[in-house]
C-alpha cells in the first residue's frame, strides 16, 4: 500500500498527533535544525514591500530567502505586487485619478511603471517603482538569494501559472541548481499549486493555509509544503503535516507567516515548524538563534 494511504488510514482510525509524529523520524528524534527564515515581501518592515529596495535590505541583513507576490497587467506583464489593487502601495490615485478602482489587471505595464511605490512607506523611498518579475529575480540573482514566489489571485489571471514558469525559465530559475534549493512557488489556491506541479513537477510547491488533517493526503500529491498562519499553529497539526510525504518523497514542510516579534517567533519554533516568514527577518533570526 502507498505510504500516504497508510498514514491517512492511521490518522482516520487513531486520530492522534502522536502517531503521526512517530512517522516523522527527524521530528521524533528531536532535530536541532533551526527554522528557515524568509523575508516577507522582502524585508518589508524596513523598506516598501515587494520592491527592489526590500530585496536589497534582506540581502543587507544576510537573509537568503525572499518572498514576493506576482500579478498580471492588462497587457500580460507579470509584476511584483501584493494587492489586486494599486491604491494602497502606490500613488495611482494621483497619477490616474479617473481610473477607479485601480486594479492591477486594468493597467498596462508601462502605466504601472510610472507609479511611485515607495513614498507611502517613507520619503527615503520616493520614486521606487513596482518591479516586474524579471527585474525582481535578476536582483535576487545578483545577491545570490532564493525566491519564495506567491501567485496572487490566480482566479483573476487565467494561465498565470504557465506564464510565471516561463519567466522563471527564461531567467534561468528552472535549472537544476535553482530547483534543488533556491525556489518555491506557493499560493492560497490549491488548484493553482496543483497546476504548477503538473506543468513543472520539479518545482517545489507550497499551499498557503491549514487544510484539515483528513485532507492532507490529497495535498501531498502536489504540494511540498503546508504553510499556515502562525495564529493557527499547534504541536499536533505541525506533527501531522510533517508525517506525510510530498510529491518529491520528502516529509511535508510547514512554513508559517507572518511573525514579526521575538515571542511569536519562539512560539512558532517551539511547534517544530520548518520555516518562519517575517517582515522583520532579523528579529526572528535573533529570537530563534539562527
Amino acid at each position: 500500500m502507498h505510504t500516504r494511504t497508510v498514514v491517512a488510514s492511521a490518522t482516520a482510525l487513531v486520530g492522534t498527533a502522536a502517531l503521526l509524529l512517530a512517522l516523522s523520524p527527524a521530528r521524533a528524534t528531536g532535530s536541532d535544525a533551526l527554522p528557515l527564515v524568509v523575508a516577507h515581501r522582502g524585508a518589508s518592515g524596513y523598506a516598501p514591500e515587494n520592491t527592489l529596495p526590500a530585496a536589497d535590505k534582506a540581502a543587507e541583513l544576510g537573509v537568503d530567502w525572499v518572498e514576493n507576490d506576482v500579478q498580471r497587467t492588462r497587457d500580460g506583464e507579470l509584476v511584483v505586487l501584493h494587492d489586486a489593487g494599486l491604491a494602497r502601495t502606490t500613488n495611482v490615485e494621483e497619477v490616474f485619478p479617473g481610473r477607479s478602482p485601480w486594479k492591477v489587471k486594468d493597467f498596462t505595464a508601462a502605466e504601472i511603471a510610472r507609479l511611485d511605490a515607495g513614498s507611502w512607506f517613507g520619503p527615503a523611498f520616493a520614486g521606487t517603482r513596482v518591479p516586474t518579475l524579471e527585474q525582481f529575480v535578476r536582483r535576487l540573482e545578483r545577491h545570490d538569494q532564493k525566491l519564495f514566489l506567491e501567485i496572487k489571485n490566480p482566479q483573476l489571471y487565467p494561465g498565470i501559472e504557465g506564464e510565471t514558469l516561463k519567466v522563471l525559465a527564461n531567467e534561468g530559475w528552472l535549472d537544476r541548481a535553482h530547483l534543488r534549493d533556491r525556489l518555491v512557488v506557493q499560493s492560497f489556491s490549491a488548484d493553482s499549486v496543483r497546476t504548477v506541479h503538473e506543468l513543472k513537477p520539479g518545482v517545489k510547491t507550497g499551499f498557503i493555509g491549514a487544510p484539515p488533517v483528513k485532507d492532507l493526503p490529497v495535498y501531498a500529491d502536489f504540494a511540498d509544503q503546508i504553510n499556515p498562519s502562525h495564529t493557527s499553529l499547534s504541536n499536533g497539526y505541525v506533527a501531522a503535516v510533517q508525517g506525510f510525504r510530498g510529491p518529491h518523497s520528502k516529509p511535508l514542510e510547514v512554513l508559517t507567516w507572518t511573525v514579526d516579534n521575538a515571542a511569536a517567533a519562539r512560539r512558532a519554533a517551539g511547534f517544530g515548524v520548518d520555516g518562519i516568514i517575517s517582515n522583520k527577518p532579523d528579529v526572528v533570526r535573533d529570537a530563534v538563534g539562527g
